[in-house]
């Protein structure tokens, strides 16, 4: 009987001190309205940029979202400030224990982006976006290093 419980017990003792690391890496979509009562234009920057966070309990209590958030807003906040990471890549490095699982390391890469020029939308073109889903395909696409990767031909 004492050795079955001295068995069982070093079994438990071991199952507990293992852990395993998890890595997962995805592509972050942007979602955006299709219209609004305001436009503006997006400077894209040519240059991408990868940053790596290693989470505090805090923002770790959040989540794993709010762990590749808190990466995000740091990449762009020492990276010149931008509005938005556009093409976001993540790397999650997660250490998977017996009862839980903790992030360790997050690293994100994109472009950095900043909304420029803002103007308000006339009646008119609001009214195209909403019937037509787009403004009469007069949204062009530009590249990356213009002004803005999407600009709105008059």
């Amino acid at each position: 009987m004492k050795k079955i419980v001295l068995v069982l017990s070093v079994a438990a003792l071991a199952m507990t001190s293992c852990s395993t690391v998890y890595r997962t890496a995805s592509v972050r979509d942007v979602t955006a309205p299709v219209a609004a009562a305001a436009f503006a234009d997006l400077e894209v920057s040519s240059e991408k940029i990868t940053y790596s966070l290693m989470p505090t309990r805090e923002v770790r209590k959040g989540g794993l979202e709010n762990c590749v958030n808190a990466a995000i807003s740091e990449a762009l906040r020492a990276n010149g400030g931008g509005d938005v990471l556009l093409e976001t890549q993540r790397a999650v490095v997660q250490r998977t224990g017996l009862f839980s699982r903790k992030v360790k390391m997050v690293t994100v890469t994109g472009y950095p982006a900043v909304y420029k020029n803002f103007r308000k939308a006339d009646e008119e073109t609001l009214k195209k976006a909403l019937v037509n889903g787009t403004l009469n395909g007069s949204v062009s696409e530009g590249k990356r290093g213009d002004t803005s990767i999407f600009g709105i031909m008059k």
